[in-house]
């Protein structure tokens, strides 16, 4: 019986080759960091006024019209 999710086919190579990596791969270019860390920021920002906004509502209050 054929094992479900595993390759059988010879595409995937065989388990003593190492697969090649390209050689961009690890190199760091000033825009990544500067992107980044305005990523990064962006979110930190978002996560902080969800905080600040979402800390006053009281979830056991009885809800109006209810």
């Amino acid at each position: 019986m054929a094992s479900i999710g595993v390759c059988t086919s010879g595409a995937a190579g065989s388990a003593n080759e190492t697969p090649e990596i390209p050689d961009n791969v690890g190199d760091w270019h000033p825009d990544d960091l500067r992107r980044n860390l305005i990523l990064n920021l962006g979110l930190f920002a978002a996560g902080v006024w969800l905080a600040r906004n979402l800390s006053d509502i009281d979830l056991m209050a009885p809800q109006p019209g209810v």
